[in-house]
């Protein structure tokens, strides 16, 4: 068997991998697992690339593995869990820079290319400096670097709708003028162009997005980094890169489908309707209401008699670092003779599956997560909700004020509950900047005060401390 077969079955094996890591991804009980098989399948694919007759100096490849494997190592020990999203929407841009350059890399004075394979290139370049630059501005409103609320202007869809004709233009000249011969300076000038371009577009797509869409934006733009992975490996002809980019691809569309349905909004929507420009009230004249504010001891009193406790986690939860505080608590009420369980929204938290991530890092069993669908038609039967930082998805606006700009959203039906608790610092609203009507409802509370210490207060009631 000659080199070229073995590493032919060796990204086929690869593939495999892929495949099989990324279905164990759909369930909490075997992501951990699916990540490994997964990760195994790169580490393949990788090594048998190595390998590659191809590869005439290994120096700066040496140098890349050494600096990125350095830098991947601090990175993934320091993150705080609040700086997940962050580094999620970095990853995101990385990937789609390095498509771009293995593109660019490949379009250069002198080198013939036929028609196909220029626009194999052009793919790469332009969907890969969107992902780049679009990928910066999510990492900078995530981050709070620049404004999380869109960023509109006069015109801004005719500029946007120009700059994707002027691309067109520009990539169908550089593709197929003179038949794709070998290009000259002016058609390099234009290839310029189209990076340029394509590093604008993906400014203007993301800045008129609202933070509280980021989950959507994270999930569309990790998709673009898998579609430009997918077009570089046609241009270097390597399969294990075409296949790896396509399921990137088609799981970060999924993905983003889901975010969109959990918001009951269409991606148009979220991407042009700049949502959250302006705050409001969720309605017309505002939320009326006074709050009930509660200390921990006669909090303490309420859940301690609780047969039925549903924790409802949101990104607060996140900032306070409260995740274990929280499982404790979930530990001293299951020894209390209460049912435990976690419902989680899907666009709780600033990325897909951040509430996932955070309980899991506390070891919350798998078993006690539960979507929204699952716990909503039984919550009148729930004794106290327990809600950890959470705003929008647990907004009763969203059934109630038709006026409201989340009306429709699916949200935790939490106000159903006999006793909902709200855990959070003040009254201000979510990152969507709309009031939150469940504040003021009789059957809520409001425990004020950092989650962390709110909840080791409740920790510490049970065990007499």
């Amino acid at each position: 068997m000659n080199g070229v077969v073995v590493i032919n079955i060796c990204y086929v094996a690869a593939a495999i991998l892929f495949i099989y890591g990324l279905k164990l991804l759909g369930s909490p009980a075997t992501a951990r697992r699916g990540n490994q098989i997964s990760s195994i399948g790169m580490l393949l694919a990788v090594v048998v690339t190595l390998f590659s007759r191809g590869i005439v100096d290994y120096t700066w490849i040496v140098v890349g593995i050494a600096v990125g494997g350095v830098i991947g190592v601090i990175v993934a020990r320091t993150v705080a869990m609040t700086g997940m999203p962050e580094m999620v929407a970095i990853f995101n841009g990385f990937g789609g820079i390095a498509s771009l350059l293995v593109g660019w890399a490949e379009f250069h004075p002198g080198r013939g290319h036929s028609p196909a394979t220029l626009v194999a290139i052009a793919l790469a370049v332009l969907i890969g400096g969107i992902t780049f630059t679009g990928s910066l501005v999510a990492y900078g409103k995530l981050a709070e670097r620049i404004t999380s609320k869109p960023i509109l202007f006069g015109g801004q869809q005719i500029v946007n709708a120009a700059l994707v004709l002027a691309v067109l233009v520009l990539g169908a000249i550089c593709c197929f003028a003179d038949g794709g011969s070998s290009p000259g300076n002016a058609r390099y000038g234009i290839f310029i162009a189209i990076v340029v371009v394509s590093f604008i577009l993906g400014v203007m797509a993301v800045i008129p997005i609202g933070g509280a869409d980021m989950p959507v934006v994270i999930a569309l733009l990790n998709s673009y980094s898998g579609l430009a992975a997918c077009a570089a490996g046609f241009v270097i002809l390597n399969n294990v890169l075409i296949v790896s980019g396509a399921l990137v691809g088609a799981s970060g569309l999924i993905l983003t489908n889901i975010m969109c349905k959990a918001m009951n909004r269409s991606l148009a929507n979220v991407l042009f309707s700049g949502f959250g420009s302006a705050s409001t009230s969720g309605g017309g004249s505002g939320v009326q209401g006074e709050a009930k504010p509660i200390v921990a001891a006669d909090a303490y009193y309420i859940i301690e008699a609780a047969q039925s406790v549903i924790f409802v986690p949101g990104y607060g939860m996140a900032v306070a670092q409260a995740q274990h505080a929280v499982h404790e608590l979930a530990q001293q009420l299951e020894q209390n003779g209460c049912e435990v369980k976690f419902a989680i929204h899907p666009v709780a938290g600033r990325m897909p599956g951040h509430m996932n991530v955070l309980l899991a890092e506390a070891n919350v069993p798998y078993d006690q997560l539960v979507e929204p669908d699952d716990i909503n038609p039984i919550m009148e039967t729930v004794d106290v909700a327990l809600v950890i930082g959470a705003n929008d998805v647990v907004n009763p606006a969203a059934r109630e004020d038709e006026t409201s700009p989340i009306y429709g959203m699916p949200t935790i039906d939490v106000d159903r509950a006999r006793t909902c608790i709200v855990l959070k610092r003040s009254l201000n609203a979510g990152f969507a900047q709309i009031e939150n009507s469940l504040f003021f409802k009789d059957n809520t509370r409001m425990l004020f005060g950092d989650a962390k210490q709110s909840v080791t207060s409740l920790v510490a009631e049970f065990k007499g401390e």
